[in-house]
Formats: C-alpha cells, sequence, structure tokens
C-alpha cells in the first residue's frame, strides 16, 4: 500500500513502529502537530496479523476503572473529528448492555460512571432486547451511547489522514534493529532511518523489540477465537443489526467475560467472544492445527444456549485475532526507562481499539516531553517491578 511515488530520506523528527490502530493514530498525531514522522508497518497493508483488523470493535462509556471511563468523551470526540474529517460514518451507535449479578461490583462502578439509575431485571430486558435471556436474579445496566466501531474503515481513514498531513507510511517493511541513542537508529529490510525520538507500538512483536533495548516487560500474546453465530430463524431471534452490543460482568458462566456485536460482518450471524484466549508466538499464529483443542467454543456455547436462545449453539464462522496482555490487563504507555526518547505504547488486553485516539495523542505527549493530558500512573512501567533491573 505504500506509494511507490513517496521520496525516500532516512531522516525524521519522529519513527513510530508499528501501524495498527495505536500507532497510525500516535502518527496522526504527531503529524497535526507539524512533526516529520515515519510510521513503519512490517506487513504490505491491509493485513490480518496483528490486532487491528475485521469489521467491528466495540465502543462504550461504560468502564469499570475511572481512569478509563474520564477518556472516553474525548476518545467519541475525536472519532467524530475522524469521520468528519473523512467523510466516511465509522461508528453506528446500538447501545450496550452489561450483564451481570446484581451488586457485582464492576457492574456497578460502570453504572455510576454512566450515570444512570436504571436497572433492568430478566423481564424488562427481554421486553427491551427481546433476544437475550437473563437468568433468574441476574440484572443488566444499559449504556445507550455505545456501539460499533467499524474497524478496517477506521484505520484507513486514520492512515489517510496522517499522509494528508505530511506524514510518511511505508508497509512491508520489518525492522530488523534499534541502535537507541540522541538519535535513534531503525534498520528495516528496505533502509537505515534516523530520528531524535522513537514511539514502539508493534502489538505482538513489542516484547521482542524492548528485550532488544534490555527491557523484559510482562506481555503475553494470545490468539483469540472471533466466533460468529447464526439465528436459528433469520430475523426472529431480536438480534438483527439493530439490536444493542453486550458485555458480561462477573458472570461464572463467563469466567473471563463474554462479549457481542449485533450482525454487521455477516448478515444474520452474530458476533460472540470469550475474551480469553491461548497464549501464541505471534510469528507462528496462523500454524495452529486445527485439531488442537478450543475450550472458548464449549464456554461460548453454553453461554448462548443460555443467554441467547436465538442463535445456533454452534459457530458458523471462526477467525481469530491476537491480544496482548499485560497482568493487570492495563495498558503500557511510558517512556523507556533508560532511554527517555524512546517511548513505548503496548499491553492493550483487547480492550484498547476504542481508545486509540487518547492513547496516540498521549504517545505523542510523551514522546514530545509534554504534561500528558491524563493521569498516567496506571499506565507506568515501573508498575512491574522485575522489569527494571535489565533495562539499568
Amino acid at each position: 500500500m505504500a506509494a511507490p511515488s513517496q521520496p525516500q530520506k532516512s531522516t525524521y523528527d519522529v519513527i513510530v513502529i508499528g501501524a495498527g490502530i495505536q500507532g497510525s493514530f500516535t502518527a496522526y498525531h504527531l503529524a497535526q502537530r507539524h512533526k516529520d514522522t515515519l510510521l513503519l508497518e512490517q506487513f504490505l497493508l491491509p493485513h490480518s496479523r496483528g490486532s487491528s483488523h475485521g469489521q467491528s470493535r466495540i465502543i462504550r462509556s461504560a468502564y469499570p476503572q475511572e481512569y478509563y471511563s474520564r477518556m472516553m468523551p474525548d476518545c467519541f470526540r475525536l472519532w467524530q473529528q475522524l469521520e468528519a474529517e473523512t467523510g466516511t460514518t465509522l461508528y453506528r451507535q446500538t447501545g450496550l448492555v452489561l450483564l451481570g449479578p446484581p451488586g457485582e461490583p464492576e457492574l456497578e462502578a460502570c453504572r455510576k460512571s454512566l450515570g444512570v439509575e436504571e436497572v433492568l431485571d430478566a423481564a424488562a430486558l427481554s421486553r427491551r432486547f427481546p433476544g437475550f435471556r437473563l437468568q433468574a436474579g441476574q440484572v443488566a445496566v444499559l449504556d445507550s451511547t455505545a456501539g460499533v466501531l467499524f474497524a478496517d474503515r477506521a484505520l484507513r481513514a486514520v492512515q489517510e489522514v496522517f499522509r494528508r498531513h505530511g506524514g510518511t507510511l511505508r508497509d512491508g517493511e520489518k525492522v530488523l534493529s534499534i541502535q537507541p541513542g540522541a538519535t535513534v537508529t531503525v534498520t528495516t529490510t528496505a533502509g537505515v532511518y534516523k530520528a531524535p525520538r522513537l514511539i514502539i507500538t508493534a502489538g505482538a512483536w513489542t516484547g521482542a523489540f524492548v528485550e532488544q533495548l534490555g527491557l523484559r516487560l510482562p506481555l503475553q500474546p494470545l490468539r483469540i477465537d472471533v466466533c460468529y453465530w447464526r439465528e436459528k430463524q433469520p430475523g426472529s431471534a431480536g438480534l438483527g443489526s439493530v439490536s444493542p452490543c453486550f458485555l458480561t460482568l462477573g458472570l461464572s458462566q463467563a469466567p473471563h467475560g463474554i462479549y457481542g456485536l449485533p450482525s454487521i460482518e455477516y448478515p444474520g450471524l452474530m458476533k460472540v467472544c470469550h475474551h480469553h484466549g491461548t497464549p501464541t508466538d505471534p510469528e507462528k499464529r496462523d500454524q495452529a492445527p486445527s485439531s488442537a483443542p478450543r475450550p472458548d467454543i464449549a464456554v461460548l456455547s453454553s453461554f448462548i444456549s443460555s443467554y441467547l436462545p436465538g442463535l445456533e449453539t454452534q459457530p458458523a464462522v471462526m477467525e481469530t485475532c491476537l491480544y496482548t496482555n499485560t497482568p493487570d490487563e492495563d495498558f503500557i504507555l511510558d517512556r523507556h526507562p533508560k532511554f527517555s526518547n524512546i517511548v513505548i505504547g503496548a499491553g492493550f488486553s483487547g480492550h484498547g481499539f476504542k481508545l486509540a485516539p487518547v492513547v496516540g495523542k498521549l504517545l505523542c505527549e510523551l514522546s514530545l516531553g509534554e504534561e500528558p493530558s491524563y493521569n498516567m500512573a496506571h499506565f507506568a512501567i515501573t508498575r512491574f517491578p522485575d522489569v527494571l533491573g535489565a533495562a539499568q
């Protein structure tokens, strides 16, 4: 996808490694600040090897953690700004139902973050949304602001605006080495580039890059099964394209959380996934044998038979995605403890896409030595005490 007419040059103000949604939004903010920015991507675009592909992601205001919910108004505003800049629809408002036991702490925190009083019981939920069937005693909270982001379209849009502002995107270039210093040198399969600032947003490949720089971050790539489930009778399950997204919190039937999106990618198929996966090497993700056990499918089938009775209990389509998780599932957004001109954005743990406009802004601010727009304590590398020894 990189335009062959782009002049090959070697020196930039900032280099960003990884053109997924986080790196692309970081580059977007830098270019809007008139920084001459190089965005490097190891695969030819578009590709499905990382964490930013596919047609849909949930966007929601509801978050149990206040440090994320506080960012969401800014995220919605920046997504709308990107829509205006590109004349493209990137978001469909569907609403989101949060399902859980009454009084569950995370569910209550979400309800408070939304500022809503109403809690729906099983009967009220099925009247409002006939496709859902709560178990006795369980409740739901509605986030009416939530909806679906069109992921592939969003990634193309942010890269388009980055280039429009003078940014350089070079895909199909794998980074071979990073040489730190006052000027950072990045060697790829196609050239050598230099910049006083480097930002690493390489998804599941970040751990290997920062190891070169003496830092061992607790990043675990996971292979996620992305499953689509057919309506038993098309149009009759109340789960069509106008139904809400959903997310479980604290349900014993969904030990790591289950989420779902309405029929958008494939007509008549609802996307329902387990927020959990199998540890993987990102280089070998596509080599998993089809006969490998998939315990997540059994969890999802059981959940669907109980909570979404209008769907078949075996997936009609299965795809894969990568998460890169931290132990606490909070992001890493920080400067390298030894090389302050190298910034790292990683560990988005399966919930980073919606927040990418603000993540990109924060990584831009960190790289330029500015005061970040939000409190960064929850995203600091130093919260993992055993990673710093290798970096000294």
